[in-house]
């Protein structure tokens, strides 16, 4: 009967060494170091400032998700989705690199996230700056601006918004032999912070992120289609749920609020897919 007796609390001593074991520190800090569910975002580099703010904010709400970004140029990310690149989200300064992505059926429920302007900033150290918002389009026509940064037209939605504008304002082929393309319009507004450039052509947001520039004037938006960023999520994803869960926090007044302050708009104007 002893013998019995020992054998229940040999067990019952085992039992609770495996429930204490179960409830250690090094138990605890093993569950909460479960593998997280990378996203990757694909998003315009004109978007940095604010996703980046915004990643702190949506990783502290969503413990189980790891936001990874990859900013360029909206072309340059269109390109590497087309080729296969492992993304689950993209979001595009323009409609035109949106638009081809959605007709290959690589990308789906796309909607338009934001809006955007065009300024000049010339840097914050010259003569250029001391009329801020004085200066005109065809003020770059003259001697005091010998070098224009724009982003490439081809490539980089800026640049495109930026040569349609000149060319509606009748200065394209006049500042064609001055301008300086920029892979992407980061590169476009460190040209003119570092001096490379005496004047460039950039985001409103882009300008407003720099301390060594200021604005010259707002580009009139008659000039160029509404610069629209549209989002939308790859179809290749294994991540759907998730990656519609963070489109839907980037329309919150959390993340909007974050966007404004930045110096982006809610869309107030669509076009066609």
């Amino acid at each position: 009967m002893k013998k019995k007796f020992g054998y229940i609390f040999t067990f019952v001593g085992l039992l609770a060494w495996v429930l204490a074991g179960c409830s250690s520190p090094a138990a605890v800090q093993s569950a909460q170091s479960a593998p997280k569910t990378e996203l990757v975002v694909s998003a315009a580099a004109s978007l940095q400032d604010s996703l980046n703010t915004l990643k702190g904010q949506y990783e502290k709400q969503h413990p189980d998700i790891k936001l990874t970004f990859n900013y360029a140029s909206s072309g340059t990310l269109q390109k590497q989705i087309e080729q296969g690149a492992p993304v689950d989200v993209f979001i595009s300064a323009g409609m035109k690199q949106m638009k081809a992505l959605t007709d290959a059926s690589l990308v789906e429920k796309d909607n338009v996230l934001l809006q955007n302007k065009l300024v000049v900033v010339v840097p914050q150290d010259t003569t250029k700056s001391t009329n801020n918002k004085s200066i005109t389009l065809s003020d770059l026509t003259g001697s005091s601006f010998l070098k224009l940064a724009v982003g490439e037209p081809a490539t980089v939605p800026a640049g495109q918004y930026s040569k349609e504008a000149l060319t509606k304002a009748g200065l394209w082929d006049k500042l064609e032999p001055k301008m300086v393309f920029a892979k992407d319009v980061r590169q476009v507004l460190n040209y003119v912070e570092t001096g490379n450039a005496d004047a460039g052509l950039v985001y409103l947001t882009d300008a407003k992120s720099s301390d060594k520039t200021v604005i010259a004037m707002e580009v009139p938006e008659r000039l160029h289609a509404p610069i629209l960023y549209p989002e939308g999520i790859v179809k290749a994803t294994k991540h759907s749920q998730e990656a519609g869960e963070f489109l839907d926090f980037l329309r919150t007044d959390e993340a909007m609020s974050v966007f404004s302050k930045d110096g982006f708009s809610a869309p107030t104007e669509m076009t066609g897919k």
